[in-house]
C-alpha cells in the first residue's frame, strides 16, 4: 500500500521533468500537457540566443584550424622531402668521392701554391712529383654535386674534379708523366646552352675537353722539366684576374681571347650588359675597378682555392695579330710613337719614287726591332710578350690551358667547371662571339704567308729564339714557317 501524498509528490516532480524551464505541468487521463510560463519563456529565449550567438565562431575557429593543420602538414611533407634530397645528394657525393680515392694510388697534390713548384725538380735532378688539378671545395659545394655521374668516372669524378693524379712512367730513359687512361663517358644524348647557339655543346664535348685539358698540361710540365725553367721566371701576378667569389683566376695574355674574358670579367664585376654594350669606357679599366691587381702573396693564397687558367695562342699568329692592331697604321697614339722609333732605326732603304710610303713599320722591321730588343735585355711590350715569362705556367699550376683553336668548347668547359653557367652563358652578344671565334682568328691565320714571305730565313730563326719555348709548350709546330720565308739566295 501506499500514501496519497507521496503519489501526489512524484507525479509532481514528474510533471516538471517533462516541463523545463519552471513551467506547471499537469498529468489527466488522456496523457499529459505542459504549460510554460512567462518567466521559463524568457530564460529558453536567452539560452537560445546564446546558442546561436556562440555557434559561428566556433564553426569559423574549427575551419581555421583545419587550414592550419593542412599548412602545417604540407610544410613538414616539403621540408622532409627537401631534406632527403640533401641526404642522398651528399651520400652520393661521398661516396663518389671515396671511389676516386681509392681508385688512385695518391692523394691530390696541393700543387697550386707557388713555393710547391720551386721545389719541383728538373731534369738530371729528380722528376717532377705530383701535379694535381685544383677544383676547390668552394666550386663543388656550388654546384651540389650536379656534376657526379654526368661526365664518367675520369676526368670530372663525383666532386668536379678534373683529374687523377699525374703517374711517373718510365719512357727511353726518362722521367715521363702520364695521366690515366680516359673512359667513354655516359652520354644522355641532351644538348645544352652555349656561349654560341650554332656551337652545340654536348657530353661527348666534353669529354673531348678533358682529354685535350690532359694532354696540354702533361705536354707543357715535360716541356718545363725538360728546359729545366720549372719555377725559374716568377710569377707575373701583375696580369692575374681573380674572383675569389666565383672560384676563378685568369692570366690575362692580351691577342688571346683578352677581350672575350675581360667582357665576363666586367659581369662577374656586376656590370650588366646593357651597360657594357653602351659604354665607350675600356674594358680594361672597368675590369680593374672590380678586380684589383693582386700582389705575389694574393696571388699564392688564392690560386690555391681556383680554378686557374689562361688562353693561348699559336705564337706567330698572336704576333701577326698584335702587329696589325698596333702598329699597322699606327692609330694609337703611344704605339705611333713606337712606331716612329722602329722606321727611324730599322729602315735602311726609302721605297722607290711614286712608290707608297708604308704608314708604320713593315713587319719585317717590326721583327727586327724585336730581336734587337730581346738580345738587349728590354722588357717586351704586353702585347707580343712570350708566354713563357708573362704568366709564367713553369711556375704556376694552372688548372686548365684553353686554346683559341677551341674556344668556345674550352671557354663553355670553364664557365661551367666554375658553375657560372647562369651569369655567363649568353651572356655574350651572338654577334661578337662570331667576330672573335670565326672571323679574327681565320683572318690572321689566312694572311700568315703573306706577312712572312717579307722576311728571310735568318730573321726567322732569330725570332723564333724568342718564342720557339711557347711552340713547345703548348703543342705548335714551327718549321712549317720555313716554308713561307725567303730563301738565302733570294734576289
Amino acid at each position: 500500500m501506499f500514501h496519497k501524498s507521496t503519489f501526489l509528490k512524484g507525479a509532481g516532480a514528474a510533471a516538471t521533468a517533462l516541463c523545463p524551464g519552471g513551467g506547471t505541468g499537469s498529468i489527466g487521463p488522456t496523457g499529459g500537457s505542459c504549460s510554460t510560463g512567462t518567466n521559463g519563456s524568457m530564460g529558453e529565449k536567452q539560452r537560445f540566443r546564446k546558442m546561436n550567438i556562440l555557434l559561428p565562431p566556433v564553426k569559423l575557429f574549427t575551419k581555421r584550424r583545419c587550414y592550419l593543420c593542412i599548412k602545417i602538414a604540407v610544410l613538414v611533407v616539403v621540408f622532409g622531402l627537401y631534406f632527403m634530397l640533401l641526404l642522398r645528394e651528399s651520400m652520393s657525393a661521398l661516396t663518389g668521392s671515396s671511389s676516386s680515392s681509392s681508385g688512385s694510388s695518391a692523394p691530390f697534390a696541393s700543387s697550386s701554391s707557388m713555393p710547391s713548384f720551386a721545389a719541383l725538380t728538373s731534369r738530371g735532378g729528380g722528376m717532377l712529383k705530383k701535379a694535381g688539378s685544383k677544383l676547390d671545395e668552394m666550386r663543388d659545394r656550388r654546384q651540389g654535386g650536379r656534376v657526379a655521374g654526368r661526365h664518367g668516372n675520369n676526368a670530372v669524378g663525383a666532386e668536379g674534379r678534373l683529374a687523377r693524379p699525374l703517374k711517373m712512367v718510365a719512357a727511353g730513359g726518362k722521367q715521363r708523366h702520364q695521366f690515366p687512361p680516359q673512359q667513354a663517358p655516359a652520354a644522355d644524348g641532351s644538348n645544352h646552352s652555349t656561349l654560341n647557339p650554332v656551337y652545340e655543346y654536348s657530353d661527348e664535348m666534353n669529354a673531348a675537353a678533358e682529354t685535350d685539358f690532359n694532354e696540354r698540361r702533361m705536354m707543357l710540365w715535360n716541356v718545363c722539366a725538360d728546359h729545366r725553367i720549372i719555377g725559374k721566371y716568377p710569377p707575373n701576378a701583375w696580369e692575374f684576374f681573380i674572383s675569389p667569389g666565383h672560384g676563378i683566376a685568369w692570366c690575362n695574355i692580351f691577342k688571346a681571347a683578352s677581350s672575350t674574358w675581360m667582357y665576363y670579367f666586367n659581369i662577374l664585376g656586376g656590370y650588366s650588359v646593357q651597360y657594357l654594350q653602351r659604354t665607350k669606357a675600356s674594358p680594361i679599366d672597368l675590369a680593374r675597378k672590380r678586380f684589383p691587381r693582386p700582389t705575389a702573396n694574393e696571388l699564392n693564397d688564392y690560386i690555391s682555392n681556383t680554378i686557374s687558367f689562361l688562353i693561348v695562342r699559336e705564337p706567330f699568329e698572336r704576333l701577326l695579330s698584335a702587329y696589325r692592331n698596333k702598329l699597322e697604321g699606327c692609330r694609337n697614339k703611344y704605339y705611333k710613337l713606337l712606331g716612329e722609333q722602329i722606321v727611324k732605326k730599322f729602315r735602311k732603304t726609302h721605297p722607290l719614287k711614286g712608290a707608297k710610303t708604308p704608314h708604320g713599320p713593315t713587319f719585317r722591321e717590326f721583327l727586327e726591332f724585336l730581336v734587337s730588343h730581346y738580345r738587349s735585355g728590354g722588357r717586351f711590350d704586353e702585347h707580343w710578350s712570350p708566354v713563357y715569362s708573362f704568366c709564367t705556367p713553369c711556375s704556376i699550376n694552372f688548372t686548365l690551358i684553353a686554346k683559341m683553336e677551341t674556344f668556345q668548347r674550352d671557354s663553355e668547359y670553364i664557365i661551367r667547371q666554375a658553375g657560372l653557367e647562369t651569369l655567363l652563358l649568353n651572356k655574350m652578344p651572338r654577334y661578337k662571339a662570331r667576330w672573335i671565334t670565326n672571323r679574327s682568328a681565320s683572318d690572321t691565320r689566312n694572311l700568315i704567308p703573306r706577312y712572312f714571305a717579307q722576311i728571310d730565313e735568318k730573321l726567322l730563326t732569330d725570332v723564333l729564339e724568342i718564342y720557339q719555348l711557347d711552340f713547345e709548350l703548348f703543342g705548335y709546330n714551327s718549321t712549317k714557317y720555313y716554308s713561307y720565308v725567303q730563301s738565302p739566295d733570294y734576289g
